[in-house]
């Protein structure tokens, strides 16, 4: 078994060798734009990578509890995992869209679901964002 480099250290390589040697000798305006979006597209899947599983887990038991369905062991296996958040968000957008969340108690569990999954998807897409973001709200 082979475990180095990690995926993240991959990542962080090719992103430094593109920041570094790369980026520099770029002079078109539109080519070095796009060279700048995929490095940064390189941080946001370096973070997102490491803790990735326990996240999608967490997830599908929040989403269970917003369902009030009993906890289900998650499955072992990686893609059905993120498959069963998938259609289980599913099942929250069609629940949104036909206005089960328009009024009442659960409207406000929707929303601090929601809150909570926007707030960690950008902490993984722009951690300077949500920092920002969380200041001005007096949080940590």
């Amino acid at each position: 078994m082979q475990d180095r480099p990690t995926t993240v250290e991959l990542l962080e390589a090719v992103r430094e060798f593109l920041e570094r040697d790369v980026l520099p000798s770029i002079t078109v305006h539109g080519v070095r734009y796009r060279m700048l979006i995929a490095l940064n597209v390189l941080r946001i899947v370096a973070r997102e990578v490491p803790g990735r599983e326990a996240r999608l887990r967490a997830e599908l038991a929040a989403l269970a509890d917003l369902f009030d369905r009993p906890r289900e062991a998650p499955p072992a296996d990686a893609a059905l995992l993120e498959a069963r958040v998938q259609e289980a968000n599913r099942e929250l957008c069609e629940r949104i869209r036909t206005g089960a969340a328009d009024a009442g108690p659960w409207r406000a569990r929707v929303l601090a679901h929601v809150g909570a999954m926007v707030e960690e998807t950008l902490g993984i897409n722009d951690p300077q964002r949500l920092a920002t973001f969380t200041a001005g709200r007096g949080r940590p």
